[in-house]
């Protein structure tokens, strides 16, 4: 069994939603995990309060008190492709993640993530995610190395400071509607969760996702593109490249999706987070990193330069 080495964090509502004990919210709140996994955590001492102490099986629910908690997997596969650390400064580490290699533990990774893996290789305990790439994105990543200002870094992404640039290659059908070479779309439209939950759709009523799409360049039968996403939501890049007509090559979930099965490492999703630009809060500059990744020419596909 894989055991996290560091713990996940949840601050109990403020609203009761109808429990008595910790352990009954968080039964309420992953069902997905098992009641009898939850109770056996607080009987095994694996539940505690930010102060340390631990959360038994009758501990009654305290409003806005934040639990710590450790994620177990029986089995937990291993990526076998490596990270790389870009840059780092007293503030902030970018580092490019490779495609399968989730940002922070979740579903059957705990230790395989990109956060752990830059813990034990930095030795820095207090690394956090800044921000999300999807687990089969590939690309890169910026983490708070200081937990003084990582609150200023935090507030670019929500107030939409960070300037993200996406490559993408996609199939193109010859002889349909082709894209050429610098044309340009503005896409949006209004994303909700679908079924399964963890798919987006469109649907209608006022937008609240937004991308800039453009054709880069031709390759046969694939065509790449640059997007720029104006807003986050989830799957939005793959969703409105599927709104255009040509879904991102080797996409599992748009627009049809896939039977479950083992990752497919020959056939990474075509998607690229390659350019991060922002002016930093500390120093007031500006910022820019880039991912080194080419399109071969020849394949139509994304090679690490």
């Amino acid at each position: 069994m894989a055991i996290a080495k560091s713990p996940s964090k949840l601050t109990l509502p403020r609203i009761n939603p109808g429990v008595v004990t910790v352990v009954d919210y968080l039964i309420h709140k992953f069902p997905q995990v098992g009641a009898q996994v939850w109770q056996q955590r607080a009987i095994d001492g694996k539940l505690h309060w930010h102060d340390g102490t631990t959360i038994s099986f009758t501990t009654p629910y305290r409003s806005q008190q934040r639990v710590y908690y450790y994620r177990e997997v029986e089995c937990e596969s291993v990526v076998p492709f490596n990270e790389t650390i870009l840059f780092t400064d007293a503030d902030i580490l970018v580092a490019y993640k490779p495609a399968f290699l989730p940002v922070t533990p979740g579903g059957n990774y705990v230790n395989e993530c990109l956060q752990n893996r830059l813990r034990v290789k930095t030795g820095m305990d207090n690394l956090q995610a800044l921000h999300r790439i999807d687990r089969v994105t590939t690309g890169l990543v910026m983490f708070s190395v200081n937990p003084e200002t990582s609150h200023l870094y935090h507030q670019l992404f929500a107030s939409r400071q960070i300037h993200k640039t996406y490559q993408a290659v996609a199939r193109i059908d010859i002889g349909s509607d082709e894209p050429t070479r610098g044309q340009q779309w503005e896409v949006a439209n209004r994303m909700e969760s679908a079924e399964p939950r963890f798919l987006m759709r469109v649907t209608d009523g006022t937008p609240n996702s937004h991308s800039r799409i453009r054709c880069l360049d031709r390759f046969e039968d694939k065509a790449l593109f640059e997007l720029e996403p104006v807003t986050g939501k989830t799957h939005q890049l793959r969703v409105h490249m599927q709104a255009l007509g040509w879904p991102i090559l080797h996409d599992r979930y748009y627009p049809v999706l896939q039977s479950k099965s083992a990752d497919n490492v020959d056939q990474p999703l075509q998607l690229l987070a390659q350019q991060l630009r922002f002016i930093d809060p500390v120093r007031s500059q500006p910022r820019a990193f880039h991912c080194g990744f080419e399109i071969n020419p020849v394949t139509g596909l994304f090679e690490k330069v």
